[in-house]
């Protein structure tokens, strides 16, 4: 019998990461966008380390592109990028999903705290917290299948996917159903429920696939411009 291992409280790095990251994915910051790691630090009120730090980071999984003395400009994703990730996704995150389930995961307390939160999140349309609860509650489900290589891939994966659309009309019905989904998760993983599990998360994420895909087939190219985010951490 397993239980899900409690994630490390976010480092300074990790929160500037986030609030980066949710900006990007949501298309608040969108291609083209520049980040400056001085002007970045001074609008969260942070130092320069964390901020250089995860603006590296976010350049590792190919959001941001690093410009010679200028800064970091957010790398413009296509639909067929889009495609591939959520094909890949499903295989691993799938994969990892049924491996909890064998496993018969029973101490979940944890995950039902981070699916409360994505309930509230939706409940007062807060796509950010949305986002963040959301995130964490993945990052610790697939460590449930114990293979802290696919965890690291999976979220991987979900730093590189694009949501542009999660604010929509379609977007806002997607969250609402998910937040039955993520419950139903833990259940058939702490009842070993291998097939129920596989079914569930392989439509838990591909139902956002014609949210994302609308939107990015129907987005403006418009003029980048710098995007302050003059937001206490």
């Amino acid at each position: 019998m397993e239980s899900f291992q409690e994630i490390k409280p976010p480092t300074l790095r990790d929160m500037v990461l986030e609030r980066v990251r949710s900006d990007i994915v949501t298309g608040h910051s969108g291609p083209g966008t520049m980040f400056s790691v001085p002007t970045l630090a001074a609008d969260l009120g942070v130092s320069t380390t964390p901020v250089r730090e995860a603006l590296l980071e976010l350049s590792n999984v190919g959001m941001l592109a690093p410009m010679r003395n200028r800064g970091f400009r957010v790398v413009a994703t296509s639909l067929d990028d889009l495609k591939n990730l959520f094909a890949i996704r499903e295989l691993l995150e799938r994969f990892a999903a049924e491996a909890a389930a064998k496993r018969r995961v029973t101490e979940t307390a944890p995950l039902r705290v981070l699916a409360d939160a994505i309930g509230d999140a939706v409940k007062r349309e807060d796509v950010r917290g949305y986002l963040e609860a959301d995130r964490a509650f993945h990052q610790l489900f697939a460590a449930g299948a114990g293979n802290p290589r696919l965890t690291k891939m999976i979220m991987d994966l979900r730093s590189g996917m694009r949501l542009f659309g999660i604010e929509s009309a379609a977007g806002r019905n997607r969250q609402v159903a998910s937040v039955a989904e993520h419950y139903q998760l833990i259940e058939h993983a702490a009842a070993g429920e291998v097939s129920a599990i596989g079914t569930l998360i392989s439509r838990h994420i591909m139902d956002w696939e014609p949210v994302f895909t609308a939107a990015v087939e129907g987005r403006e190219q418009r003029t980048p411009l710098h995007r302050s985010l003059r937001r206490p951490l």
